[in-house]
């Protein structure tokens, strides 16, 4: 899996090696462990009816995958604290 771009605003949180795809009722559930070595739960709701024969495949290819899990990254504490406590000009 590719790196994030430099100066992106997201954090990479887990790179999770699928272990394991069941069949939910509106989906899948994935399981796999991350680098970490913790595990890791994936529930995908798919919004689409898929026949027998497009469940299996698509449950094959996720079975096959690797997940990078990244959430936005939050500014440092007391960021928005510093300008508000700035004198104002005027």
């Amino acid at each position: 899996m590719s790196d994030t771009p430099e100066g992106d605003a997201f954090v990479r949180v887990a790179d999770i090696e699928i272990d394991a795809v069941a069949p939910a009722a509106l989906g899948f559930l994935l399981t796999g462990r991350g680098q970490d070595r913790a595990d890791y739960r994936l529930e995908m709701t798919i919004e689409m009816p898929m026949n027998p024969e497009t469940r299996a495949v698509v449950a094959e290819l996720l079975s096959q995958s690797d997940f990078r899990l990244s959430r936005r990254a939050r500014p440092p504490l007391g960021a928005g604290r510093a300008r508000k406590a700035a004198p104002s000009q005027g």
